[in-house]
């Protein structure tokens, strides 16, 4: 008993906690995900989320038929992250293009997003983190200046998002999101 005790305090003192991290090594993962692209508005643009070797692959066709132009995979399911010096980080390998990685603070279908735009050099691994005043309030694709700041222990929704304004084919793997 006394040792967990002492463990308990250094770890108080030394401000460790457990990191929070999405795991794609679970058969259970998939179920935390799902799509939303521009359909819902009458678009024609196609994705998809599938994971091959523990690496989730974000995929599919960008149209801009019928006024779309957006695909996108929501994660709700359980998420704890911390607020404060803690970023939450990605491992990503792109396709050239630019994707949004969006935080929402509640489990609704829509509203307001938190966003981080990021650039991908085609077909390199890259690990990029992003500190809650990184983000920037949007709702559907416009600022929302009333917003209040981002706190990443409110966050209960994590997705990506592709809405380039450039139609074809894409391509995002994703081997962590994390914290």
């Amino acid at each position: 008993m006394k040792i967990i005790l002492i463990v308990l305090f250094i770890m108080k003192c030394a401000n460790v906690s457990a990191q929070w991290k999405v795991d794609f090594s679970s058969a259970e993962e998939l179920n935390y995900w799902y799509r939303v692209n521009d359909s819902v508005m009458g678009g024609l643009s196609q994705s998809n989320l599938r994971v091959v070797d523990n690496v989730a692959y974000f995929e599919g066709e960008l149209s801009l038929k019928n006024n779309g132009g957006f695909a996108s995979v929501r994660r709700v399911g359980p998420v704890s992250l911390i607020s404060g010096n803690t970023p939450i980080s990605i491992d990503v390998n792109g396709d050239g293009r630019s994707y949004q990685l969006r935080l929402r603070t509640d489990k609704g279908f829509d509203g307001v997003a938190y966003v981080a735009t990021f650039s991908t050099p085609l077909d390199t691994w890259q690990t990029l983190s992003f500190k809650e005043d990184d983000f920037i309030a949007q709702f559907r694709g416009r600022l929302v200046s009333r917003a209040p700041a981002l706190s990443f222990a409110e966050v209960t929704q994590i997705g990506f998002m592709l809405a380039d304004k450039q139609p074809g084919p894409f391509k995002l793997s994703i081997k962590n999101i994390g914290q």
